[in-house]
């Protein structure tokens, strides 16, 4: 493989554990997050350092995982006090405070960024396996809990708080396990990324990475796995096929956004769903 193809391939893996995190916070339990990309970041910092200070892909996973938990936990008990679009705001506020902390701290490496991370000794081609087998662990972790006792409890506290609580749910519980369990997975996308690139900057997590992950959530179908895998995969190569795509990002995606939202408000998945059903049917 070129090293064109190992960069793409690793690039799509790590958009898959990301919109399949977002996927678990906003689909599962119906959540909206639009600063996703603060929580990926923290991982990406999180892992560069303790890769930098200690040269172990363990740890530096670890590290990763821990600190996209702590600040997504955090950012939950947020969503116990604000609900839709009150929550929403506060998320994209985070994002934006998040890029302006790590601008101002030269610990973090400020504009210039953290460079020099030390390899993982896999090579290339080893990044990538590594990107695509966590990947895949993601998806059959997101099926699993898609399934599970607690994708029953995310689903009832996102259609109605009220309703779950006479079941014996715990929104609260929930809703920070949620926020918990998916920032976790952003935060080991971003330990994959600083892996792969070597080289972190602010940029590479703003608010235009946020509306990104949030369309292959909405375009894909909310609450769908395989929907959203299959966006996210689509929408990471959509700029490689159509290069002016690249240059105008947040306009392409938002619009995409907006179109999807009311034009087929289930995504794929139900797009594909209903074409089964027509199909038997005939």
């Amino acid at each position: 493989m070129s090293a064109y193809t190992i960069s793409i391939v690793s690039i799509i893996g790590i958009n898959v554990i990301l919109a399949v995190s977002l996927n678990m916070i906003s689909g599962f339990c119906g959540q909206i997050s639009l600063g996703h990309g603060a929580f990926f970041g923290a991982g990406a910092y999180a892992a560069a350092l303790a890769m930098v200070a200690t040269a172990s892909v363990p740890l530096a996973l670890l590290a990763g995982v821990v600190a996209g938990s702590v600040l997504g936990i955090l950012v939950g008990f947020a969503s116990l006090r604000v609900r839709s679009d009150f929550l929403a705001v506060s998320t994209i506020g985070v994002n934006f405070l998040f890029v302006g902390f790590v601008r101002k701290q030269s610990w973090l490496g400020g504009e210039m960024g953290i460079s020099g991370i030390p390899p993982t000794g896999f090579g290339a081609s080893g990044n990538m396996i590594m990107i695509l087998l966590l990947a895949c662990a993601t998806v059959v972790f997101s099926l699993y809990v898609s399934r599970s006792w607690m994708g029953f409890a995310f689903r009832a506290v996102g259609e109605d708080e009220q309703a779950a609580a006479t079941l014996g749910i715990g929104a609260g519980a929930y809703k920070l396990a949620a926020f918990g369990i998916g920032t976790a997975l952003a935060g080991l996308a971003g330990a994959l990324y600083a892996f792969f690139t070597q080289f972190i900057t602010v940029d590479a997590f703003d608010f235009i990475l946020s509306v990104m992950l949030m369309a292959m959530v909405v375009i894909g179908g909310i609450g769908s796995t395989w929907g959203v895998v299959a966006a996210a995969v689509g929408l990471t190569l959509l700029p490689e096929a159509i290069r002016f795509v690249n240059d105008y990002r947040l306009l392409v995606f938002g619009g995409m956004l907006v179109l999807v939202i009311r034009l087929a408000p289930g995504g794929l998945a139900a797009l594909v769903h209903n074409l089964f059903a027509r199909t038997r049917k005939a």
